[in-house]
């Protein structure tokens, strides 16, 4: 189940009513965190959490939260509409309602959510593989969790671009190929075998990534694995 940018001022405004979409909807999150899924349910409950407190905030949704396929004509008709919402006293009050009981339930979610993923950060131990190059930004991952002997390399990429008024750091991922790690597979030979294969980057960037938990791959342990790189990287570049 999704819920839309706007959902709880669609349709009829009703506290019931949204209630129990709202509930639907944080029922299967959770049932997702219940499994250690975190991701993409996490960062989907934690857009709708702002996007409450933005318009509780600021009484109106901000221009940039408007479905972007929107044109100028139908924009216009829709800030027509928010602006009767406004001025209605009984509407604003089922929204007040709405939207602070939304956000209670929400935060509670999160919450669960932020306690999972600690509990996984703080399982993990990540390291470099060899001596580290002076270029950082592009290299090689190497996953293992649990108790497993697979090791999944995946080509890394960490990017800088820039958002209105601030400086973000996106990391991109690319599977390559796995190995069992035992007595000759080691993670110096593994990236010795990674060199060979990839002359890409003669001398590149290799870090080694262990969770002693079990945990879904793609939808917890890469996302996570993701944002710690691209924190070692950082800290790795500045010393």
């Amino acid at each position: 189940m999704t819920l839309s940018e706007t959902w709880f001022m669609e349709g009829y405004i009703d506290f019931e009513l949204q209630k129990y979409k709202l509930l639907a909807y944080l029922k299967e999150v959770n049932s997702y965190f219940n499994e250690n899924k975190l991701y993409p349910k996490l960062a989907d409950v934690i857009f709708h959490y702002n996007n409450l407190v933005s318009f509780r905030e600021n009484k109106k949704l901000l221009q940039d939260n408007f479905p972007k396929q929107l044109n100028s004509i139908n924009m216009k008709k829709l800030e027509l509409v928010y602006e009767q919402i406004l001025k209605d006293d009984d509407i604003m009050k089922e929204l007040e309602e709405i939207t602070t009981y939304a956000a209670e339930e929400m935060k509670g979610t999160i919450e669960s959510g932020a306690q999972l993923y600690d509990l996984i950060e703080n399982n993990i131990v990540i390291q470099p593989v060899g001596i580290l190059p002076l270029y950082k930004n592009e290299g090689y991952l190497l996953i293992r969790y649990d108790q497993y002997q697979e090791v999944r390399a995946y080509f890394y990429n960490v990017t800088l671009f820039e958002h209105r008024e601030a400086m973000y750091k996106g990391i991109r991922v690319e599977y390559i190929d796995s190995w069992t790690k035992n007595l000759i597979n080691t993670y110096q030979n593994i990236k010795k075998d990674i060199i060979q294969k990839i002359r890409t980057l003669p001398n590149p960037a290799v870090y080694a990534l262990e969770s002693s938990l079990t945990v879904p791959l793609d939808e917890t342990l890469l996302p996570i694995a993701k944002r710690m790189l691209a924190k070692q990287v950082s800290v790795d570049r500045a010393a």
